[in-house]
């Protein structure tokens, strides 16, 4: 114990600005030349292009967007099932929060086909790519009640 020490250079001394030329950070304290920055407070708004119209003006906002209605989905792969499910499981949105394959916020979720998968499993979930069905199918599982997907394209 009583050869513990701190190593080099992880003591750092606080740095005192605006004491005189001598200690390093005189003069202009490390501000420069006195513009608009270097003041207390200084310094303009978010987007300001020094007087030009900015781009966020200059842009038009033109037609509908659909962000407001857009469904968000948590995506998983079939090889999270792979030693978290025995054959003949059923995958629900509850039992993958109950494995701790989701989160508990998650309302949406869509399956995707990256891995292997060689149990029988039945998958009720909202999405299934085709490929990720596919998958399932060919390995002797079924998937039920919900929308085909694009592949996660």
């Amino acid at each position: 114990m009583q050869n513990l020490r701190v190593p080099d250079g992880a003591r750092k001394r606080k740095q005192i600005v605006g004491r005189g030329s001598g200690s390093g950070r005189g003069g202009y304290s490390g501000r420069g030349r006195n513009g608009q920055n270097a003041r207390s407070g200084g310094g303009v708004r978010l987007g300001f292009e020094g007087g030009q119209m900015p781009l966020y003006r200059r842009i038009a906002r033109r037609g509908f967007s659909n962000a407001d209605f857009r469904e968000e989905y948590e995506t998983i792969n079939i090889c999270d099932f792979v030693g978290r499910f025995d054959d003949g499981d059923t995958v629900t949105l509850e039992s993958l929060k109950e494995k701790k394959v989701l989160k508990q916020g998650v309302t949406k979720v869509k399956v995707l086909g990256n891995g292997e998968i060689d149990k029988k499993l039945m998958i009720q979930v909202d999405m299934v790519s085709a490929g990720a069905k596919a998958k399932i199918e060919k390995a002797g599982g079924k998937v039920t009640g919900i929308e085909e997907g694009n592949d996660g394209k």
